[in-house]
């Protein structure tokens, strides 16, 4: 535990003499009561099998902020990181601030954030590899750096930006609370450190002595309705209407008439509002591993679904007794090209898989990501992908042959797979359900990736039959699977239109998110929404017009071109596009901005600037 000095003075030591027996959403703060779980045990703090004496032991602890306190000197930064030894580029607590007015009457409102270690942690939730838990005592939310293997989804799931991913040691690490000062019977360190006492701790729900108020929310504090955080607020000062962020995000806070809720809305000072391309910086994300698995993915998933069901379907669209043109094409697929066709579908989805498995910082423990099925969208879409794989494999390997017992199972691995697409594609769509992230949060991601999952899926069907058996096999193929492909880039148009909308409509960081893509990507954005109609038309008369062969070449390698086109600065543009609901930063490397400028002017290789090289 940690060692208490012989002068410690009095503030330091936790005082929660009275406590209240629920929070106010109604949980009850008794933690140890409300789990069921033992009392007395140890948490091996340090490999000490001491147990901490405080009476409040298994009580919701959390912070308490008075705002009109701090005056920004970062001296619980500093504490924390000395504390616990972080490297330049990560803050478990970290102080931003939004500002109101201009000279003479400017405003600063300084923000000091870390965990705040929430009733219903939405990243225990998310991590696949369960390496975080919520303990009875204290109510502290902690996680082993030694289980994570770096995927990065609880940075995403969370509205507080509390996890910290360390792109130099490849794990996830974050505020621990200072479980082994609370053992002692101190407060934490950032909390004993605070120059202007803005920052105190104890038991949840009890004002700290000269304060008032507990809020749960402040200017620039996400909606605590995601995850019930335990952090309470006292800010009494008068303040105006409207805050900026100093950092890149291009978002205010506004509040209307006397309430004292504010809002944000997007900030149009924060770039020219000219629609460029950006193309440079579309394309060379960190998540272009994503990027390239959810597209493979989705593509051969799309391809098999083809497969497996594009006779019923081209019946469907059947005229008279005659056989439908995408019956005749799935046909001509399953006797001349399908083993081209599987082979090019597996050589895809390894590709997809290896190259996000590469994209994990520690990508050798990458069977972690099964750990927490019962609760993680991640883990039941690695389970669900991983069973697609396994059928698609087993279906290969045994269209190889041609006997009553191999039928079978083909027909069995088939089945297999039909319940991968299933559970992985809806796993896919669920992991990106993020409340903290609005733009993501939305039904259009379901249009968007099971639109290209018809589209590319179909596409490639295309392409390797043209390749394994000739143009002519090639165009009869396109001629039966272009309703699926037409319907799989309307799928796509339609969630666009209803996303756009409804981003402008509901505000907040969504709007912030659709300004940017009709500003700084606007040009990609409107070009990729042109390659979808363009796509679309052409599937619409390759499936309904006649057309020679040189007529058909054309509009197919064009139909090709633009879908896988739209396909890509689609997928870039879903990722880079993402505004968080996060606190507000303005330092080294919580605001973008300066991280671009630190790589660009050569600041970054200074390690004590706080940004890595080339990361993200």
């Amino acid at each position: 535990m940690f060692k208490v000095r012989e002068n410690e003075p009095a503030y330091a030591f936790l005082h929660d003499p009275e406590t209240r027996e629920t929070n106010r959403y109604g949980q009850a703060i008794d933690l140890a009561r409300l789990s069921g779980e033992p009392r007395g045990v140890s948490l091996e703090v340090n490999g000490d099998a001491g147990v901490g004496e405080n009476p409040n032991r298994y009580k919701q602890h959390g912070f308490h902020f008075t705002a009109d306190n701090c005056i920004g000197c970062h001296a619980c930064e500093a504490a924390c990181s000395e504390k616990n030894d972080l490297s330049p580029h990560l803050a478990f607590r970290s102080v931003g601030y939004v500002e109101s007015g201009c000279h003479p009457d400017l405003t600063r409102l300084n923000i000091s954030m870390a965990c705040n270690h929430c009733d219903d942690p939405v990243c225990l939730k998310g991590c696949p590899t369960r390496a975080y838990t919520k303990f009875a005592e204290y109510g502290a939310v902690l996680q082993d750096p030694d289980i994570c293997f770096g995927c990065g989804y609880c940075t995403w799931v969370c509205p507080y930006n509390a996890p910290q991913l360390d792109p130099v040691q490849g794990h996830v690490e974050k505020c621990n609370m200072c479980v082994d000062r609370l053992e002692a019977g101190l407060k934490p360190a950032c909390v004993t450190a605070c120059l202007g006492n803005a920052l105190d701790f104890g038991v949840i729900e009890n004002v700290p002595e000269g304060r008032d108020q507990a809020e749960t929310s402040i200017p620039g504090f996400p909606d605590p309705g995601i995850s019930r955080p335990n952090i309470r607020f006292e800010q009494k000062r008068s303040l105006g209407r409207e805050f900026q962020r100093t950092d890149m995000m291009p978002l205010k806070y506004h509040r209307d008439g006397d309430s004292r809720e504010y809002t944000p809305v997007v900030d149009p000072s924060k770039n020219s509002g000219a629609r460029k391309w950006n193309l440079k910086k579309l394309l060379s994300t960190h998540e272009n591993a994503h990027v390239v698995f959810t597209l493979s993915t989705q593509a051969v998933m799309g391809a098999f679904m083809l497969l497996i069901f594009g006779e019923g379907i081209g019946s469907a669209f059947s005229s008279g007794s005659g056989q439908g043109a995408g019956a005749g094409a799935m046909a001509l697929v399953k006797s001349e090209a399908l083993l081209p066709v599987l082979g090019a579908m597996l050589a895809l989805l390894t590709f997809g898989l290896v190259r996000l498995n590469l994209h994990l910082g520690k990508p050798q423990f990458f069977y972690r990501g099964f750990y927490n099925w019962r609760l993680s969208p991640v883990s039941r879409e690695i389970a669900g992908v991983s069973l697609f794989f396994a059928g698609l494999c087993g279906y290969a390997f045994f269209s190889l042959f041609d006997n009553a017992l191999t039928r079978f199972m083909t027909v069995a691995a088939g089945a297999g797979a039909v319940l991968g697409v299933i559970a992985g594609l809806y796993y896919m769509y669920r992991l990106y359900r993020i409340p903290a992230r609005p733009f993501w949060d939305h039904w259009q991601t379901a249009t968007s990736f099971s639109g290209a999952g018809l589209t590319l899926g179909g596409l490639l069907i295309v392409a390797v039959t043209a390749l394994a058996s000739g143009f002519d096999a090639g165009v009869m193929v396109l001629r039966g699977l272009a309703i699926a492909i037409a319907a799989g880039l309307a799928l796509e148009g339609i969630g666009l239109i209803a996303h756009a909308r409804d981003l402008k409509r509901h505000g907040r960081e969504g709007s912030a998110s659709h300004f940017e893509q009709v500003t700084t990507f606007g040009k990609s954005y409107y070009f990729r929404n042109f390659l979808i109609g363009t796509g679309l038309a052409l599937a619409l008369a390759l499936a309904f017009l006649p057309m020679g062969p040189i007529g058909t070449g054309v509009a197919a390698s064009a139909l090709f071109v633009s879908a896988v086109t739209a396909a890509i600065i689609g997928r870039a543009l879903f990722y880079v596009l993402v505004i968080p609901t996060t606190m507000p930063g303005a330092f080294f490397w919580r605001n973008k901005g300066f991280e671009e400028h630190a790589r660009a002017s050569g600041l970054a290789e200074m390690p004590q600037v706080g940004v890595v090289p080339g990361g993200d």
